[in-house]
């Protein structure tokens, strides 16, 4: 049974007041550069590690894609000690979390991501003209036709075939979303108009599967990039969740995803959910608060979002019934599970404290019967953004955190300590001691390698093939030992 190595990828929307020009790109960089400027490292992103074309069905699309230059990779780029990567990618800065071994894990090192963009936000405000003001949110939608992305990660093994993958994970993915949408004021992308939906990101969906990412979004992405060994790995690349504030929610979407899939790995699979048009039912689903929508499976029924998450979730009971030494989170994860499905197929607003698209839900209806308003406020809208904007200060979600109508899974503390420190238990551990060991030896870092510049010779790189391998157990010693990165090389090669 191998082990699940997990991470998340958010890109973060941003404008600037008050700015005519406003050029989101040089905004992006000038954000990741403004976050501890005076202590950032000149390191190179390893593009020759990269393989963003390669398809899991088996080919390779002969195109080519940019690689920047020496001077564009270090401006682009910044590789923390934490063991993440925080970069411009399509004019968004985007922030990485390290490998993690467990959810809460991830939710600590995503909410140290909201931290780190947020400082450097404050350090970007202080180099504007007078007036103008960089505003970034964690949310999936600029409200103008435009989605960016959050991106989840998980190495599977690569002995289970493709193909049940996607009959597996389809259903799911599209279903999961009642549990997990981020709340979104009304419809893009040419959909039917709605006032309030689930998912921000559910509109935006075309295909089925593929390799795009930019367009003709796929349910099911087939990037076969495992950054580990591609032997024994592959990394399932999920692109159709939502940015969540909610520390719950995130629990939930990730947690459950990592379990289903360590349940199909082993045989434990959920029998005729297949939907019959899954980019319909997604936006079904989503254009549905309710929760009530149903929609069509290849063997005739009609079931609704809810109806397929509890057939899975029956197949998690079955499984840690059946599996004692299961990972330690999966039992108390799959009573969470079944509770809130309870309450969403009995009243999804009484989640109003967990679910992200509930608690906002909840927040404008609360707005429009104050104010005696509807739909059409303008400032429904804004309500909406504001939801997402990372000030602590202005964020609607940090103001339900604070006055304790948000539930937590972790504490500051926890997410503070993530902003510098890697996890101990997957090579991310490594990538980070040696940045802040041999910061001024190290030539480049990719998420599987480490390139030193030793002086003499040529540039050494320490490949790193296995996530499990470089935690604190296995390498402590060897760095306690080694002053330089010529004797860490020499003591791992000798």
């Amino acid at each position: 049974m191998l082990p699940k190595i997990i991470g998340s990828e958010t890109e973060y929307g941003l404008m600037v007041q008050n700015d005519p020009k406003f050029d989101s790109i040089a905004t992006a960089l000038l954000l990741i550069n403004s976050y501890k400027a005076d202590q950032a490292l000149q390191l190179l992103w390893d593009y020759d590690q990269e393989e963003p074309l390669v398809d899991a069905r088996g080919f390779e699309l002969d195109e080519e894609y940019d690689v920047p230059t020496q001077q564009e990779n270090m401006a682009i780029n910044k590789i923390l000690p934490n063991g993440a990567r925080y970069y411009v990618d399509h004019a968004h800065p985007e922030f990485c979390t390290p490998e993690c071994s467990n959810v809460l894990d991830l939710i600590r090192y995503e909410k140290a991501g909201e931290r780190i963009v947020h400082l450097s936000l404050r350090g970007a405000n202080q180099l504007l003209p007078p007036g103008q003001s960089i505003i970034v949110y964690k949310n999936n939608s600029d409200q103008k036709g435009n989605s960016y992305g959050y991106h989840e990660n998980y190495l599977i093994d690569r002995r289970l075939p493709f193909q049940t993958i996607v009959d597996q994970m389809t259903p799911f993915l599209v279903s999961r979303q009642v549990m997990c949408g981020a709340g979104k004021v009304g419809a893009e992308n040419g959909t039917n108009p709605v006032d309030y939906q689930i998912s921000q990101r559910a509109d935006f969906f075309e295909t089925e599967i593929g390799l795009d990412t930019m367009v003709k979004r796929p349910i099911i992405n087939t990037r076969d990039e495992p950054h580990a060994d591609r032997d024994r790995y592959r990394r399932l690349h999920v692109i159709v969740g939502d940015a969540n504030m909610s520390e719950y929610t995130t629990y939930l979407k990730v947690g459950t995803t990592m379990m289903v899939l360590q349940m199909v790995e082993e045989g434990f699979v959920v029998e005729d959910v297949a939907l019959r048009n899954p980019v319909w039912a997604f936006k079904d689903i989503s254009h549905d608060p309710t929760c009530k929508a149903l929609v069509a499976l290849n063997n005739g029924k009609k079931l609704t979002a809810v109806d397929i998450q509890r057939c899975f979730h029956a197949v998690a009971q079955r499984y840690v019934e059946t599996h004692p030494d299961c990972h330690p989170t999966y039992p108390a994860l799959v009573a969470e599970w079944g509770a809130v499905l309870d309450r969403l197929a009995s009243d999804p607003m009484q989640l109003y404290r967990e679910i992200d698209w509930v608690m906002k839900l909840h927040l404008v209806q609360n707005y429009i019967e104050r104010r005696h308003s509807g739909w059409d406020d303008p400032r429904i809208a804004m309500m909406d953004l504001q939801y997402h904007d990372v000030r602590p200060e202005k964020g609607l979600y940090y103001l339900l955190e604070r006055s304790g109508a948000a539930r937590r899974m972790l504490t500051d503390a926890e997410s503070i300590r993530a902003m510098e420190e890697p996890p101990e238990d997957t090579r991310a551990y490594f990538r980070g001691q040696c940045l802040k060991k041999f910061k001024n030896q190290i030539f480049g870092v990719n998420w599987d390698s480490i390139s030193l510049n030793l002086g003499d010779g040529p540039i050494q790189r320490i490949f790193m093939d296995e996530p499990t391998r470089g935690t604190k157990k296995h390498v402590q010693r060897l760095l306690d030992q080694s002053a330089t990165a010529a004797e860490l090389v020499a003591k791992m090669t000798s």
